[in-house]
């Protein structure tokens, strides 16, 4: 694609905030990088991807106020994180991560190990306590 075709359509779900760079053909015939608001397919795409994260989001948040999941699953999910990938982050195993999981388990974590997940998630430990 030539330098000048990059498109640039502005109605993306990053609104503008953030440019992305693109590999573009110059008038010498050379590659150049071109940045870019983004284009109506791919906007599309992040838009739907967006929209089916925030969903799953709400739907583990469902689980956590109704008593079927503890808050770490929120944060989890919110985070984009796996039980693998947590359980690295806080130093457990994923046995462990899960057990946390179960809303009963979580009320038992000691001041330490709320320590771990809230920093892991980078957040305050009041935060990791709330849903919202």
């Amino acid at each position: 694609m030539e330098e000048d075709k990059v498109p640039q359509d502005d109605d993306n779900v990053l609104e503008g905030k953030l440019k992305v760079l693109k590999y573009a053909i110059d008038k010498n015939g050379n590659y150049t990088k071109v940045k870019t608001v983004g284009w109506e397919p791919e906007n599309i795409v992040l838009s739907q991807a967006w929209e089916e994260i925030n969903e799953r989001v709400d739907a583990v948040r469902s689980k956590v106020l109704n008593g079927k999941l503890s808050p770490i699953a929120y944060h989890m999910e919110k985070q984009m994180l796996d039980v693998s990938m947590l359980a690295g982050y806080v130093g457990y195993s994923s046995f462990r991560v899960k057990w946390h999981l179960k809303p009963w388990a979580f009320k038992r974590l000691s001041e330490t190990q709320l320590d771990k997940y809230a920093h892991a998630f980078r957040i305050s430990k009041e935060q990791l306590l709330k849903t919202d």
